[in-house]
């Protein structure tokens, strides 16, 4: 039967009334931002991708909607800065549902604007009622939504080749350290707006050298040695920082994509810092490099079939890394198949990979006490994936909260239950526990042991060290101000009493701005921890150092180089895997 353009938006608004009725008042909805979805749960889908949308290839599909040409550009430009983190670049869907045309043109133009404007509670934005996106914006959106989806270019080995620099040849670089920094103690703090880290001595707490690096930088990762810190942004561009230089900068740098998150360098016996890995997001694939000058060595894809329904998905992005200490391996999280990747570095030409079915949508993890089993959170599926690097194989699934994100975690001993490796969430307020001890405590190994309530949902990060009594939780973009400036922090010897909390912004005093307060680091000596009170770009951001002892304020670092800091990571903790 033949259904109106008017008969569907009819058939659209009945459907928005349903879901308006299940999620509240439409005022509510505008107070929120969403009517169904946690602000804090939006404020992490909502990142721009740093995919240029002149660079992608645009397909227009006859049965679609027509657009002007200045209309497919402002569509790819809201697209890639709006929706593609969740739907993904090539609309196939992954925290987001697919946008293909196989699905939009039978939902039509105005099925689509409704929900582009209003949302839903399953998780989409209300782009239009909130007003990120205009009436015009809606209805650009809506048709482009219908064509097929402009394809950013692959990145292969001529495109990685030719991003790729030497500074400083290994031949020229000194044969010791030429500064008297504790170089254990140093920090590397992500200056995430202005495509730069801080490298700041955790001693005397002054800034050792501001590095360019590239944009938004996810991690920084160090060699074996102690002596090479690898850098990572979301532009998929890989730096090389030496710290034996007088002053610590760029020898080398790398582009393996056009966008990714992760980086590893080789830590089993016999081939430490011989090799470094990069995963990235698009195109869907790794990179393995020499470890002293990331020299491009082998290209992997990473499309494949998924965990679950077993069908192909073509933008399967690399997540977390990790390399193994009990074999010659990286273990590579590949998110959108839900398979966890390990790869035998031992012999490039003839390259082994286990793959291990775990689940959707791998993200971050990190090793347990023993730095044998990988513990890592698939988010969407709300479990922690255990894999257990000796066997190869997967030791367990477990359920917790929703969307956990344990950054790399947290490892100590429960007074009751043994040692065990926690997770913080995004989508709730809770702390998952769970046993980590298959030897001394077997039944409780692989569980979630015990549930602490922090103090709402939108934490990032979770943080102990094996010197500290407490577990530090961060809630950085929780939509309470409150929740986003200040920090929970549990006394590990006495888990049933209620956390402290800590006003880390306020201590920072830096004026106005939204001050988020997120991931705790610990010093090498595990009695200090550093928090970023992350501003905006034109406004003032700090560090604020914590006395682990009593939780009182150390010290505030200002400097108006530290612009929006976030991610903190200290040479001798990254390097050991201390969290």
């Amino acid at each position: 039967m033949y259904v109106t353009v008017g008969q569907k938006f009819k058939i659209a608004l009945s459907v928005v009334a349903v879901l308006m009725l299940a999620a509240g008042p439409l005022h509510a909805a505008k107070k929120s931002e969403h009517p169904g979805t946690p602000e804090e749960e939006l404020r992490y889908k909502g990142a721009p991708i740093p995919i240029k949308p002149d660079e992608v290839r645009e397909i227009v599909s006859p049965k679609a909607p027509p657009l002007t040409t200045s209309e497919f550009k402002r569509a790819k430009q809201m697209y890639f800065e709006r929706c593609a983190g969740c739907h993904g670049v090539l609309r196939k869907g992954a925290t987001g549902k697919p946008l293909t045309p196989d699905v939009t043109l039978k939902k039509g133009t105005a099925y689509l604007k409704v929900f582009i404007d209003y949302g839903s509670p399953a998780g989409m934005p209300n782009w239009g009622t909130s007003g990120v996106f205009t009436k015009k914006d809606v209805d650009i959106m809506a048709r482009f939504l219908q064509h097929e989806p402009p394809i950013p270019p692959e990145f292969g080995m001529k495109e990685i080749k030719a991003s790729w620099k030497v500074h400083i040849p290994v031949n020229k670089r000194p044969k010791k350290q030429m500064n008297k920094y504790n170089l254990d103690n140093v920090f590397s703090v992500t200056l995430r707006d202005t495509g730069q880290i801080a490298l700041i001595d955790g001693d005397s707490k002054k800034i050792i050298n501001i590095v360019n690096t590239g944009y938004a930088v996810h991690i920084s990762r160090m060699s074996n040695s102690g002596r090479y810190m690898f850098v990572i942004g979301r532009d998929a561009r890989i730096n090389l920082i030496d710290l034996w230089m007088k002053k610590p900068d760029n020898v080398a740098e790398i582009k393996i994509g056009m966008e990714a998150r992760s980086v590893e360098t080789s830590k089993y016996k016999g081939y430490e810092d011989k090799f470094a890995i990069g995963g990235a997001y698009w195109p869907p694939q790794f990179v393995i490099m020499d470890g002293d000058t990331l020299k491009p060595r082998k290209i992997v894809a990473t499309r494949g079939m998924t965990v679950d329904t077993q069908e192909y998905h073509p933008e399967p992005r690399v997540a977390a890394i990790v390399a193994s200490h009990e074999h010659p391996e990286f273990i590579v999280n590949v998110k959108e198949t839900g398979k966890i990747m390990m790869v035998d570095y031992s012999d490039l030409k003839n390259l082994k990979v286990t793959t291990i079915d775990a689940a959707r949508y791998l993200h971050d993890g990190g090793w347990d006490s023993t730095k044998r089993y990988f513990m890592t959170a698939a988010n969407k599926s709300n479990k922690i994936a255990v894999v257990d690097s000796r066997k190869r194989k997967l030791a367990g699934l477990v359920d917790v909260g929703k969307i956990p994100h344990p950054g790399r975690g947290a490892n100590f001993k429960d007074p009751k239950y043994g040692p065990v490796w926690a997770t913080s969430h995004l989508g709730d307020d809770t702390i998952s526990l769970i046993g980590t001890d298959p030897k001394k405590h077997k039944k409780h190994a692989w569980k979630v042991v015990r549930t602490l309530k922090g103090q709402g949902g939108g934490s990032l990060f979770i943080k102990t060290h094996p010197k500290s009594n407490h577990l530090y939780v961060d809630t950085p973009l929780n939509p309470d101000t409150k929740i986003s400036q200040s920090v929970a922090v549990f006394d590990l010897k006495n888990l049933d009493k209620p956390y402290k909390v800590l006003p880390i912004a306020e201590w920072a005093g830096v004026g106005e701005g939204p001050k988020r307060v997120v991931q705790p680091e610990y010093n090498k000596a595990g009695d200090e921890v550093w928090f970023s009170v992350w501003s905006g770009k034109k406004q003032q951001s700090a560090i604020v150092i914590v006395d682990d002892k009593t939780l009182k304020l150390k010290k505030v670092i200002k400097d108006k180089r530290l612009v929006t800091p976030t991610g903190k990571f200290n040479v001798y903790n990254t390097m050991h895997d201390i969290y």
